[in-house]
């Protein structure tokens, strides 16, 4: 079975990453799926940047989700994408890390994720990932049915696969960079085992495409998903 095609923030080469033009695109594209970032509005909302602070703006979490609309209309809300890719992946990255400015050890942004996907009747196709453990620990923990995926930069992949497992996540999201030929057999071989999907960013070199194609893993998340696809499907 091929991997899937997640674009990287959207289409990000061709328009502005993390906006409903780039999402849209990516999909126009051949794109399965898009990979996008959230953080908290100072009222709860949950809009899609990827730094915690926008220019001219500021810190997100310490603005009301209104001021933030207004003054950049482009920065969409999780909501509006999610519509926008109806039918299609979305792999919601909460941004919530120790010494991050709007770290948040009480994991407020994964509760309004949860209560978002709630709210609009599970109907979306999501898998919510993160850097930080305890963020998708505490998004199974409030919804076990929700998907979720550790990301990771460095490391024992095969002891991160099995932390997966044990906690019950559904997958790994490895760094290109850390996923060579000594260890992808290894590590695809291990995901088949505890049943954890492994899905590796950025990737974008059409070697590298090809080569983690052959080997099986389940996702490759790329900033050129017209690229991809031809890769893949050739």
């Amino acid at each position: 079975m091929s991997p899937a095609v997640w674009a990287h923030r959207g289409a990000r080469t061709i328009a502005p990453e993390n906006t409903l033009e780039a999402f849209g695109r990516a999909l126009e594209l051949g794109a399965d799926g898009v990979e996008l970032d959230v953080h908290r509005s100072g009222d709860g909302g949950l809009v899609v940047h990827h730094d915690a602070a926008a220019p001219d703006l500021g810190v997100l979490a310490t603005l009301p989700l209104d001021a933030i609309r207004a003054s950049r209309p482009d920065i969409p809300t999780l909501s509006e994408v999610l519509d926008c890719c109806a039918g299609s992946l979305v792999n919601i990255e909460i941004k919530n890390l120790p010494g991050d400015v709007d770290f948040d050890d009480t994991e407020q942004a994964a509760a309004a994720v949860v209560a978002l996907l709630d709210a609009r009747g599970r109907r979306d196709d999501v898998l919510v990932s993160s850097f930080h453990l305890p963020t998708i620990d505490r998004v199974h923990e409030l919804d076990p049915s929700v998907p979720t995926g550790f990301l990771v930069f460095h490391g024992d992949l095969i002891a991160e696969t099995d932390r997966c497992a044990d906690r019950g996540h559904s997958a790994l999201h490895p760094f290109v960079g850390f996923v060579g030929d000594d260890v992808v057999d290894a590590l695809v071989g291990r995901a088949r085992a505890t049943e954890v999907a492994i899905n590796v960013w950025t990737v974008n070199d059409e070697s590298e495409i090809g080569r983690l194609a052959a080997a099986g893993i389940d996702a490759v998340i790329t900033d050129v998903p017209d690229v991809a696809r031809r890769v893949i499907s050739s």
